[in-house]
This record gives C-alpha cells, structure tokens and sequence, in this order.
C-alpha cells in the first residue's frame, strides 16, 4: 500500500510487483477458470452481437477494482464494465486522481470462442499521462509491463521495437471491420494500397505487444476507448516506437483525438501512415 509522503515514481518504484501480482491473481481466481467452460448464462451482449461481455470481465474488474484502490489509496478505477453500467466514470481520467485505466479481458471475443489471444490491461495514469502499464495474456502466461521513461519488458525481459525491414510490406493490424462504422471503414481504406499489407486486428492489448516486440509494424485504429490503448501506447513509446493521430499529433488518453491514429515500431513509420490515412484512396488518381 502507498504511504501518503510517497509520490507516484515511488510507488511504482516500491508496488509495481504487487500490482504484477494482483493482475495474474485476478486472472487467476476470475479469467482463467472460465476460459473455454463458459456457460450461455455467464456471456452477454452489450450494444450488439459483436459487443460481448461475460462473467469472467465483470468479476476480474471487480478484483481489480478492490486490489487497485487498496494498492493506491486515492486513486480511481476506470474500468471497461465500470463505464459500460454508468458512462459518467469515465469522466474520472480528466481529473488530478492518480487512475487505474482497466480493460479486464481485452479481446472478450477471442475469450470466448476459446481462443489464447485475449489480455487483461491496466494502465496508471496521471492528469492525462500514462505512467505504467501491465499487459498479462493469462492463456500463453506472457506479462509485458513498462514504465514511463523506463522501458518497456516482455517476461523481464527489455522490448526494442526497431524500425521496419526496408523493401518489405508493412504489417499493419487496423479496427476489426466488425467493430467500425461505414466512415470509419472508408477512412481505414487508404491502407489498402502498394506497399501495405493490411489485417483485420485481435485484441488490441496484444496487437501493440505485437508492434513494442518488432513483429508487427503498426497499428491503424479508430476508436478512443481509454483501456484499449493506454497500456499499449505505452508499451509501444518505451520500446522505441511512437503513436500520432489524423492531425499529427499523439494520441491522448483523455479524448478529443483526430482519428483514425496509429502506433508505429518508429516515427517514421507512424508519419507514413498517417500520410496514407490523411489522402483517402491513393489508388485513385
């Protein structure tokens, strides 16, 4: 637990472990026992058939809520579910609270047709600046963290992103069509072009774990929620990498970004695609 003389570098400097440890323990007692046992009484829909919810998100968001805020005295949860039952939490990033951003079970689709690739997210965050984040995949028992200004590590181990293989496509992951509205498919054609090699993405916690490890070179998205991005973006920055939005500029957590944005293993890749998602279809001439 902080003490109230210690400042945020110093909790994490002292608790970063015990938040490592609360994030597996809840994946522990509330994720992983329901991974590929679900019963149809315990997955639900939320805006529609694509939008899933289970047990498994709502009960790790509660464990996390409770281990969070006793971590971290005075600070808030804005937690996926959280937001989702009272969308008026989320208004809580804004404010001067130290923030716990939580998305329980990032990739709740890919959970619940039995699939590894799904994550659990956190990120802390301050006056709109992601300070650390944890990224656990419970099903492949991976844990990249990273700290602001202190890099970014997969299993202890120092992630370096490094700049693309030159001569060869770019591997970009971008919004799941099933996910985006007609602009936003139309805004996200532009990649459809030489040079780029385009894919619908997977959980976005581990589409930029995919980019921080150099084995994707961008993201492309085009929605803002906080717990999708805030742990990744960090994950991505502290290994090399950079992140820019339509108007050139990084994404910011708080909201009002110019979008579609991206997540790049360099800044020069970022600027290239944003180049492309700024001239809708180049094709055309």
């Amino acid at each position: 637990m902080i003490e109230h003389t210690e400042t945020i570098d110093e909790f994490l400097t002292h608790h970063s472990a015990d938040v490592e440890a609360a994030v597996r323990e809840a994946a522990a007692a509330e994720i992983m026992p329901r991974f590929r046992r679900l019963a149809a009484h315990e997955v639900d829909q939320k805006s529609g058939p694509h939008d899933l919810v289970t047990d498994a998100d709502r009960k790790a968001e509660q464990y996390l809520t409770e281990a969070l805020g006793k971590l971290l005295p005075g600070s808030v949860v804005v937690g996926e579910e959280a937001v989702h039952a009272n969308p008026a939490t989320y208004e809580a990033i804004q404010d001067d609270a130290p923030v716990w951003i939580v998305d329980p079970v990032d990739g709740t689709r890919q959970f619940v047709h039995g699939d590894s690739g799904f994550c659990t997210l956190v990120a802390l965050a301050r006056r709109g600046v992601v300070l650390a984040s944890w990224t656990y995949a419970p099903a492949r028992d991976q844990l990249a963290t990273a700290v602001r200004g202190g890099g970014a590590f997969l299993d202890g181990e120092r992630l370096h992103a490094g700049p693309p293989a030159p001569g060869r496509d770019l591997r970009i992951a971008t919004s799941h069509p099933d996910y985006t509205t007609d602009d936003q498919k139309r805004a996200l054609l532009s990649l459809w072009t030489d040079g780029v090699a385009p894919r619908a993405c997977g959980s976005a916690g581990l589409e930029y774990l995919a980019v921080a490890r150099g084995e994707s070179d961008a993201v492309a998205f085009s929605w803002e929620a906080a717990w999708d991005h805030a742990a990744g973006l960090l994950l991505v920055e502290e290994a090399g990498g950079a992140h820019l939005t339509l108007s050139g500029e990084p994404f910011r957590v708080t909201g009002g970004n110019t979008l579609p944005f991206t997540a790049a293993r360099d800044e020069a890749t970022a600027r290239r695609i944003v180049e492309l998602l700024s001239e809708p279809y180049p094709w055309i001439r």
